[in-house]
């Protein structure tokens, strides 16, 4: 069997350690990967669950039309109110 001087053995030593600590990052770097890879899988099934739900809450759009033109009836009469109003009240106050 072949002795290893001091410096040999402290070498090795190192050497065994430091391939130790490579060990154990690597092993926590890999941990850390697959933690935010299980989030990023969930957030993307919580967002394709949102997309879906706001498909299927636009897939009946047929009644736009209808409730722009009564929304637009409604800023038409309000106009008039505020117009006559304002009218009134210049009278009044005249």
């Amino acid at each position: 069997m072949l002795a290893l001087t001091d410096t040999q053995e402290t070498l090795w030593w190192v050497a065994i350690i430091a391939g130790f600590v490579v060990v154990l990052a690597v092993a926590a770097l890999l941990t850390i990967l697959v933690v935010l890879v299980r989030t990023i899988d969930q957030r993307v099934d919580a967002i394709k669950a949102t997309l879906d739900q706001a498909k299927s809450n636009t897939d009946d759009t047929a009644l736009i039309e209808t409730v722009g033109a009564g929304v637009d009836a409604v800023l038409a009469e309000g106009l008039e109110h505020h117009l006559f109003l304002g009218r009134v009240l210049e009278k009044v106050r005249s």
